[in-house]
């Protein structure tokens, strides 16, 4: 498989839209677009591997399920993982000669995904302080008191910083990138140590994105009951994700409609001890 100039072209186009948090408000940019998911699905579209294109941005989601970024503060960016890390995965499983379906392919991705995202957090930072460049400006024109040139300073130029952090590294990293992960299938075979161990460390990747989403969701020891009725449910029926989800949407349902008799019944024994209060100080 190789990647075009065009088609380079096309994923540095997708990674300045996912670099935008609040494009079409949260329906597209970093929170949709940006997401390896939805990555996956786009740099299989463009390059005509639907299939591994999915397959590696499942995987990769899996590692980044839990990604946020509290006060501007990023540990990797998705734009790269997205765009740069799925089209240089896809790539190199390919010339490796690796199944589609493999659990060596699935963890192959989720390497190149993890080295990639270091950059894209020199992407992210880079973006925000050229950023600041275009802010100084608007504060100029508003103490001139020329408003008009703020819909240039909000819409205009923040795109120059967008192509200069997210759309020229991804055309080169793409197109350049692609030829040197080709070119490794020579110099790191499947059965040596180097490829092995990016193999081995793939496989341990999703359990960090798993750990981050358990240390934002779990309160107490009880919640991680629906958590490992879920992993039983998969292992010993062998569920896939759609019928694990239809039987997850039933117990959130169920806890919903617990959780909401609770609060209907709060109020009225509040009630209830008031007038009873009232009666004795009559």
């Amino acid at each position: 498989m190789t990647i075009s100039w065009l088609q380079a072209a096309l994923l540095g186009l997708f990674a300045c839209l996912s670099s935008v948090p609040g494009l079409g408000g949260t329906s597209f940019g970093n929170y949709t677009l940006g997401r390896p998911l939805v990555g996956g699905l786009v740099s299989g579209l463009i390059l005509g591997d639907l299939k591994l294109g999915i397959i590696c941005g499942v995987a990769m989601q899996l590692v980044y399920i839990a990604l946020v970024t509290p006060g501007g503060t990023v540990s990797a960016d998705v734009r790269a993982i997205s765009y740069i890390g799925i089209p240089l995965a896809m790539v190199a499983i390919r010339s490796q000669g690796l199944a589609v379906d493999s659990a060596e392919a699935a963890n192959l991705a989720k390497s190149m995904g993890t080295l990639v995202g270091t950059v894209g957090t020199v992407l992210f930072y880079g973006t925000a302080t050229m950023n600041l460049l275009w802010q100084h400006l608007g504060w100029k024109a508003v103490e001139k008191g020329d408003f008009k040139r703020l819909y240039a300073v909000d819409w205009g130029f923040p795109w120059i910083s967008h192509f200069v952090f997210s759309f020229l590294p991804t055309l080169i990293l793409c197109k350049l990138g692609a030829d040197a992960v080709t070119a490794l299938k020579t110099v790191l075979p499947l059965d040596g140590i180097p490829m092995k161990t990016l193999f081995t460390v793939g496989s341990l990747l999703p359990c960090v994105g798993i750990a981050i989403l358990l240390k934002q969701i779990v309160e107490k020891v009880t919640d991680f009951i629906p958590f490992f009725v879920g992993f039983t449910l998969a292992a010993s029926l062998g569920l896939n994700l759609v019928a694990s989800a239809v039987i997850s949407l039933i117990f959130a349902v169920l806890f919903y409609e617990i959780q909401m008799a609770k609060n209907a019944r709060g109020p009225v024994a509040a009630t209830a001890n008031y007038d009873d209060d009232d009666e004795e100080d009559i």
